[in-house]
């Protein structure tokens, strides 16, 4: 699903125009990075939490020059789901495995 279609179905659902929807969706959007920028992680409760996660140094390997470099520590941006939204994606992979196949 692309932004387009994800402001589409919002609009249809609650009878808001695109638009603000568009609006409201770009907002939620820069506030998440924001917050991320700012080193402040963001929870959705029963949706997940948007986290900022450290990596580690390491050594790396230019496979083209044989050469080894090293990667150094930082930070970037990752999603965690919550259980419940966890729970509800594998019972509908579930559901869809057990129907028969015609």
């Amino acid at each position: 699903m692309t932004k387009a279609e994800l402001v589409n179905e919002i609009s249809i659902k609650t009878g808001i125009e695109k638009m603000v929807v568009q609006n409201v969706v770009e907002s939620m959007m820069k506030v998440v990075k924001n917050s991320l920028v700012q080193q402040d992680n963001v929870y959705l409760r029963g949706f997940g939490s948007f986290i900022v996660k450290k990596r580690a140094q390491k050594t790396g390997r230019i496979i083209t020059k044989n050469t080894a470099i090293i990667i150094p520590e930082h930070f970037i941006p990752a999603f965690k789901p919550a259980k419940t939204f966890t729970d509800k994606v594998k019972n509908a992979y579930k559901k869809k495995e057990s129907q028969p196949q015609l």
